[in-house]
């Protein structure tokens, strides 16, 4: 191993240690660049005129016309947050499946599921559930690991439901990665790899992980009824025509504001950033149903905004200093280091993509699903595709399944981090952690689907854009 290498290692051990011990992400990404490229440069490895480089690289990111759709969709995720409609979704399916043993859980993961296609963010979507869903559940009677655990494993579906932010990104990233690769081979004029291909291939996934949620949840609730007990009847609610009224006002908007969204973009009618500005328009018209026109600016608005403008500027200043320092990476060879990490690895192919997956698990302790989609996927990512065999939007989905299960896993998940700072004093950090674990055996086992049959992932995008 030559200097240069030994510093490309360096650099991201340093990158690891300096984000488990509390620093600024964003700022650590850049600053540790700088330093290691100058010390690149003293030792004479590496040369600074690369950082010329990064303007240009910047600029194309700003000017990157599918990264438009993050704010949008996080506008429209946050809109409906403050509309109520996690409340009334849950209050209304609640009703509608809670007379079974089970039944509220089983609301509980259908609301999870448009909660995540609305919001996509796995952050939101923790604390949304987990200040309103929990203490419904355990006011009456559920068992608080079942509780704790279906709230925590329904959320974390905002990873890989689309429109995910992550899977925007990481369509972004894999469609560049997928050029490189491509044009290294000696292929000029390869088949572009889109994100409505990502979201089209995550849908199947996405929809099977539910199901099977959903069939643990019911043989819970067969094998334990003590656990997941019916909810009783509430006199004060509608019933017969009024309760059919309430549920299509509850459901139907939402439902379908978010396949118009999805719709328009898998149906090819409109990119996503065309489909996530109709989403926030949708979102603030389904918003303003509830308040005045005089007091909608003031109480719903401005704070939408404000979030809005705060998350998204926390993703673009994570990418600019991701994209510096994949930059000084690559300036000290670390790149190739990696495709011959990787080609050298027993298995071959598959060998290079399970070790892929073991590392990016790993990192998920440790760094956000931004992070890693920022600085690691550029770097695994053009050696992979140029494997015989790798399809592109099988490894993008196969990624986000992953980080996913990174997410939900004991001990350092998000997810479980984020939950325990919102659950009621009645719910421990051992029960989510217990109640986590049978959901963390079905990504496992939804990864080894994946894994073997990658046609859940390639097939509904090949049907619907050929290729």
């Amino acid at each position: 191993m030559g200097l240069p290498e030994f510093l490309a290692i360096a650099m991201v051990v340093a990158l690891c240690g300096l984000l488990l011990a509390g620093y600024p992400v964003a700022l650590t990404l850049g600053g540790l660049a700088l330093l290691f490229a100058l010390a690149g440069h003293g030792l004479g490895v590496m040369d600074l005129a690369l950082l010329g480089a990064l303007p240009q690289r910047v600029f194309g990111v700003m000017a990157n016309e599918v990264l438009i759709a993050i704010p949008l969709f996080v506008f429209m995720g946050v809109m409906l947050e403050r509309s109520g409609l996690a409340e009334d979704l849950l209050e209304t399916m609640g009703r509608l499946f809670g007379g079974r043993a089970g039944g509220l859980a089983v609301a509980v993961v259908l609301v999870g599921v448009l909660l995540a296609a609305a919001k996509g963010i796995v952050g939101a979507t923790v604390v949304t559930m987990g200040l309103i869903v929990l203490p419904t559940m355990l006011r009456h009677g559920y068992d608080p690991r079942l509780a704790a655990g279906t709230v925590a494993a329904t959320a974390t579906l905002a990873q890989i439901f689309p429109p995910a932010t992550v899977l925007i990104l990481l369509g972004d990233q894999i469609s560049n990665a997928f050029i490189a690769s491509q044009l290294a081979k000696g292929s000029f004029s390869p088949l572009p790899v889109t994100v409505s291909d990502l979201f089209a291939g995550a849908i199947l996934p996405a929809a099977g992980l539910v199901l099977l949620y959903l069939m643990f949840i019911v043989l819970v609730a067969v094998l334990w009824p003590k656990s997941s007990p019916p909810i009783p009847p509430d006199p004060a609610s509608p019933r017969g025509g009024a309760f059919v009224r309430r549920l299509i006002e509850a459901l139907l908007a939402p439902l379908a504001l978010i396949l118009i969204v999805l719709g328009s973009i898998l149906g090819g009618v409109a990119t996503p950033t065309e489909s996530a500005s109709v989403g926030a328009v949708g979102a603030i018209i389904l918003a303003a149903r509830r308040f005045s026109v005089r007091t909608f600016p003031a109480e719903v608005l401005t704070p939408v905004l404000h979030r809005t403008a705060h998350i998204t500027s926390m993703i673009f200043v994570i990418l600019i200093g991701a994209t510096l320092f994949s930059l000084v990476f690559r300036g000290l060879g670390g790149d190739d280091m990696v495709h011959r990490a990787l080609s050298d690895l027993p298995g071959g192919t598959g060998g290079a993509v399970l070790a892929v997956m073991i590392a990016m698990f790993l990192l998920g302790f440790v760094m956000d699903a931004f992070e890693i989609i920022f600085v690691v996927v550029p770097i695994v990512a053009p050696p992979l595709l140029a494997m015989p065999g790798v399809d592109p939007v099988w490894l993008g989905v196969m990624m986000a399944l992953n980080l996913q299960t990174s997410y939900l896993h004991p001990p350092l998940g998000p997810t479980l981090f984020y939950l325990r700072g919102v659950a009621p004093k009645e719910i421990t950090t051992g029960h989510i952690y217990v109640g986590v674990i049978p959901f963390v055996v079905i990504q496992f086992a939804a990864l080894l689907v994946l894994w073997f049959a990658p046609g859940l992932a390639t097939e509904l995008p090949r049907a619907l854009y050929g290729g």
